[in-house]
């Protein structure tokens, strides 16, 4: 059996949802049997709670703001597939989601304005409160913002004496090691910022964040430089699609 033809984008979708007439249009008994399975998808969502559609579903739930007629299970499916899970998707290029077959600039804007309001729900739950009593949060917000990143990028989390952030900053992309970041530019711009504290942060693209020889000999040297000048490293965390690991909690500062 063919199965149905994906539109290159948004301007020409047409799955054909049920039967299609003589003349290549899609019939009456198709559109309303999309619109059925619409309002159906919306139902479940509305009435089961978090868990009430699969991950596809969710998806197929948000293409139908920009796709605004036909069944977008398939391309819901396909991205599945290629991007290997829903936050994969959600944490995709643009560029790189509109490379599947059915997806176009309004589809990819619709997926990314989701990622972008997971990243700020999850950075609103750290921005006014102590960093360290906040736990769970921060690595909610770092493994959202960080874990499916295909480069390995670092960050500097700068915290004032009540360990609150002051500064979230991106320091370098690229291995974490003394060529891309210098513990003596990193304590620098605590004390620019008067930060007391810091928690270094990098992905590991891979999905593995078990730490790498470079990435204790590059935290121990920013914990000892932080001691000389009074700033102290709380933590250094690596996460990545299998999870993250805290380099305090594994006894490495």
């Amino acid at each position: 059996m063919v199965g149905p033809r994906l539109p290159q984008s948004e301007d020409n979708f047409n799955f054909g949802a049920g039967a299609v007439s003589g003349d290549g249009q899609e019939s009456d008994s198709g559109k309303l049997a999309g619109k059925g399975h619409r309002e159906r998808l919306r139902q479940r969502l509305l009435r089961g709670g978090a868990e009430a559609l699969a991950d596809y579903e969710v998806l197929e739930y948000l293409l139908f703001a920009a796709i605004k007629q036909g069944d977008t299970k398939p391309v819901a499916k396909a991205l599945i597939e290629r991007f290997g899970s829903l936050a994969g998707v959600l944490n995709a290029d643009a560029s790189a989601l509109q490379r599947v077959k059915g997806v176009g600039e309004t589809s990819a804007a619709a997926l990314k304005s989701v990622a972008l309001a997971a990243r700020r729900m999850a950075r609103n739950e750290i921005s006014a409160k102590p960093v360290l009593g906040s736990w769970q949060s921060l690595i909610d917000y770092l493994s959202i913002d960080m874990a499916h990143l295909t480069v390995e990028r670092v960050r500097v989390l700068y915290l004032d004496s009540k360990n609150r952030l002051i500064d979230d900053h991106h320091a370098a992309e690229g291995s974490i090691d003394e060529a891309a970041i210098h513990p003596r530019e990193v304590i620098r711009r605590a004390m620019d910022l008067g930060a007391s504290a810091l928690i270094l942060v990098h992905n590991h693209p891979s999905g593995n964040p078990e730490p790498s020889r470079a990435d204790i000999q590059i935290t121990q040297r920013i914990a000892e430089a932080g001691r000389l000048l009074g700033v102290t490293l709380h933590d250094h965390v690596i996460v990545g699609r299998e999870g993250h690991v805290s380099l305090r909690a594994k006894g490495l500062i």
